[in-house]
């Protein structure tokens, strides 16, 4: 797919990720919606960027957006859905670990509203994580919601073909999602990396550039790729 003039819409396009996604997208020349659950909260977009609010929980506010901008060529979901629960499981509490799977609730909504106003040779990306494969202790919730989102994936390219769908799965990455400031941030990521092949937190564009990768080839669909920094193959 040659991506200039080309529609996309990214859901979760204005902050971490998704907002690289956005950035790349439109500096290859794409027609960019960014859509954010609040705009207000949006970073810095590219001239010609159109910002939209919609939360991916919402279907009926979904399904009026789709329609608003369809046809469309590219479809990427970078959305949170909502928090997540961390800890040991058989001290959870519940409602967390139900809510944290309103990422793949969200991605739902996207994949069953947004796909068919899909174009014939469209692509859809969704973002997982590497927890879905290899979980560090008190990360259950990221790995059960991760790995129902790769399955999701998988079984769904099947049936959209010749359109596409596929997953880019990141893993410790420095975005807005952490709060915390200078020393402690730094230090924070150095003890999350520690243990990995390439030691350190990544950014935000080098999911996005594999994002882009997987628009742009028409001989991927239905896979993942890992943007990592050797987080499955460490200790």
């Amino acid at each position: 797919m040659q991506v200039s003039g080309k529609k996309a819409l990214v859901f979760g396009g204005t902050s971490g990720i998704g907002l690289a996604a956005t950035r790349q997208l439109a500096s290859l020349g794409a027609q960019v919606i960014a859509i954010s659950r609040d705009p207000s909260k949006a970073g810095e977009l590219p001239d010609g960027v159109t910002l939209e609010a919609c939360d991916v929980r919402d279907r009926e506010a979904m399904q009026q957006l789709f329609e608003k901008h369809a046809p469309f060529d590219i479809l990427i979901s970078a959305a949170t859905g909502g928090g997540r629960a961390l800890g040991p499981f058989l001290e959870m509490d519940m409602d967390g670990f139900v809510g944290s799977f309103d990422k793949l609730w969200g991605y739902a909504n996207v994949a069953r509203y947004g796909i068919p106003h899909l174009s014939e040779h469209g692509s859809a990306v969704l973002v997982s994580g590497s927890p879905a494969r290899k979980a560090k202790t008190g990360q259950i919730s990221l790995s059960a919601v991760g790995g129902s989102v790769e399955a999701f994936v998988r079984a769904l390219a099947p049936e959209i073909a010749p359109k596409r769908i596929n997953t880019v799965s990141p893993g410790t990455i420095d975005t807005p999602m952490s709060a915390l400031e200078g020393d402690a941030r730094e230090k924070h990521f150095e003890n999350l990396t520690a243990l990995h092949l390439i030691p350190r937190a990544g950014e935000p564009d080098e999911v996005a550039k594999a994002i882009v990768f997987m628009v742009e080839n028409d001989f991927v669909t239905g896979t993942t790729i890992d943007v990592d920094g050797g987080w499955l193959l460490g200790k």
